[in-house]
């Protein structure tokens, strides 16, 4: 079982970091008391419920329990069965004060000292102090915008990147509605279409035969050429900005042989070059004839 504590500084970033966890697979559990981390890590493995990879947040909104984490964190190292890690993140009192009067936040030790933000965060600053010396990992994101925080954070727990991203593929007709989830859209109605060829036309975009009258088109294979030189353009920014799915939408009348036929490639194409593909085809069974 692999954890990840994840503490430091509030308003640091650790909600954006516990956001990329998430993501990449963690089961993530923000601000639980310290010393009740081993017994959660008892109860997963116990429930058998597949809970390999978890990412837990504690910082000093837990108050005095906060001083717990020590102890909680040698009981863990002690257990062979885990791999527990710490990762720190902080940034420095100008930012810091910046940040909770951007977003109107009180400090969690606001009214311990009275608005007072300047001794909120030296007190904080030096009772997390410790723990920032037992950490395995170390991010000061004071020049990051929350992209480029989860940016590094993907890059030290991932080997590629791309992992984070899930490509949702889909097709539909444009007769039963436009996609509203989707972030690319792209309408294939401009191709020949196989239903209008009656051998054809109880077929769908899922088989070889519609597949190959459809990419038999010159302009066919010119869209698609085009379409993964734009995908593979756009990918990393997405990537980059910290977008966690990206959904890819082919339309055309009904939603049954062209856009299914760009649907299929595409996403073979995508998971050609490593990426994690989702399918879909929304229309596929409309007005279908028993």
């Amino acid at each position: 079982m692999k954890v990840l504590i994840v503490t430091g500084m509030s308003g640091s970033g650790k909600s954006s970091v516990m956001d990329v966890m998430e993501d990449i697979g963690y089961y993530c559990i923000d601000n639980i008391p310290p010393n009740l981390i081993p017994q959660f890590m008892d109860l997963c493995r116990k429930s058998g419920g597949g809970l390999d990879k978890i990412a837990v947040a504690v910082d000093i909104r837990t108050g005095d329990m906060f001083a717990e984490i020590f102890r909680s964190w040698q009981a863990l190292k002690s257990d062979a069965n885990v791999e527990v890690k710490v990762l720190f993140i902080e940034a420095n009192d100008e930012v810091l004060i910046k940040r909770y009067k951007e977003t109107r936040r009180k400090h969690p030790l606001d009214e311990k000292f009275n608005g007072n933000m300047h001794d909120a965060i030296a007190y904080e600053r030096n009772q997390l102090s410790q723990l920032r010396e037992i950490a395995d990992y170390y991010i000061e994101s004071s020049q990051y915008s929350a992209a480029q925080l989860k940016e590094q954070v993907k890059q030290i727990f991932l080997d590629n990147s791309s992992d984070s991203l899930i490509i949702k593929v889909m097709s539909f007709g444009f007769k039963y509605g436009v996609s509203t989830e989707s972030d690319l859209v792209f309408d294939v109605r401009c191709l020949p279409n196989p239903y209008y060829v009656d051998e054809l036309r109880n077929h769908t975009g899922l088989e070889e035969c519609v597949q190959e009258y459809v990419m038999t088109s010159e302009q066919s294979q010119e869209l698609f050429g085009k379409l993964t030189e734009l995908i593979d353009f756009l990918i990393p920014l997405y990537i980059r900005e910290g977008k966690s799915q990206l959904v890819i939408a082919f339309g055309c009348t009904g939603g049954k042989h062209r856009s299914i036929t760009f649907a299929e490639l595409i996403s073979a194409y995508l998971v050609e070059n490593g990426y994690k593909v989702q399918k879909y085809h929304r229309d596929i069974t409309k007005d279908k004839k028993i």
